[in-house]
């Protein structure tokens, strides 16, 4: 698993919440598979759409209409440097008490899940996370509005993460 970000460094399936030296979160990236294959899916579904917006108005209005293919090229020009500066704003952190995870590019996010108010961790892996090799850890609290969710993670990383993150809510919850 890569780590770090442009936000900091850290150090995958350590067992344990880690800081910095000054009492700083250590940040974990995202795995580099995740942005592999959300750059496939752009390819796949624009590069159709372009397919198609050559042909029917090129077979249809004649060959200049075709031009309008240049449209979800431009797109997938576009999309390709937004995902991965998307990508790169993903990353999270264990601390001692809570797990912070942090996302955004224009607007950043940070959610910080105390692991008392856990109430179900979930690793979730549909037919082209598979496929890549990937997984999600999403995380259900007491409140609906801060269930969190981290996508894209090596589904060892995500095991671990599950069992960590349960075994700490247990902990917590029995000594309120």
């Amino acid at each position: 698993m890569e780590t770090g970000s442009p936000h900091g460094t850290g150090t995958a399936g350590t067992g344990g919440p880690a800081a910095s030296g000054d009492g700083e979160p250590v940040w974990i990236a995202l795995p580099p598979g995740l942005l592999r294959m959300r750059r496939l899916l752009l390819v796949v579904w624009l590069g159709l759409l372009t397919l198609a917006t050559a042909l029917v108005p090129g077979l249809l209005a004649g060959p200049g209409w075709a031009a309008f293919a240049l449209l979800p090229l431009a797109l997938l020009v576009w999309g390709w440097v937004l995902l991965e500066r998307n990508w790169r704003s993903w990353r999270y952190a264990e601390r001692a008490d809570d797990l912070l995870i942090s996302r955004g590019v224009l607007w950043r996010e940070e959610t910080v899940v105390p692991y008392g108010r856990m109430q179900l961790v979930e690793v979730t892996s549909g037919p082209v996370e598979r496929h890549f090799g990937l997984a999600s850890v999403q995380l259900h609290t007491a409140a609906a509005a801060s269930d969190a969710t981290i996508p894209g993670l090596d589904p060892a990383e995500a095991e671990r993460l599950r069992d960590r993150l349960t075994e700490l809510g247990e902990a917590r919850s029995a000594g309120l």
